[in-house]
């Protein structure tokens, strides 16, 4: 299985930014980084794990209500990194972020469709 390994959080002011990494790796035999689905979720204390967006093969995005025209997904085929990039955060925003993956297509990009997590990074936006 792919391995997952997220950086980038940290504590930021409440209309400040933060780019997250995901890092992947241990690909299987005749597959590439661009093959996978990829997807970043969060989760805060007390409530339940929500998509945040995704991104398919192709490149096309898919991202949650709350974070749309705020947060940027995006790859680098060439680094094997998943980005997310967040502007104006809200203290909302406070969660640990997670990277997911599946090889394939995503179609609804809800966490059911991924395989392969990596352990977080934690996002504190304070007021």
């Amino acid at each position: 299985q792919v391995q997952l390994v997220e950086s980038g959080g940290g504590s930021v002011q409440a209309g400040g930014s933060l780019r997250l990494s995901c890092a992947a790796s241990r690909f299987r035999d005749g597959y590439g980084y661009s093959d996978y689905c990829m997807g970043w979720f969060r989760q805060a204390p007390g409530k339940e794990r929500e998509r945040v967006a995704g991104i398919n093969p192709d490149g096309a995005t898919r991202y949650a209500d709350s974070v749309k025209d705020r947060f940027t997904i995006s790859k680098d085929n060439a680094k094997n990194t998943l980005y997310l990039q967040m502007n104006s955060l809200k203290p909302d925003d406070t969660a640990m972020y997670y990277c997911a993956a599946i090889r394939g297509y995503c179609y609804s990009f809800e966490q059911y469709e991924y395989n392969r997590w990596g352990q977080g990074t934690q996002v504190t936006v304070s007021s």
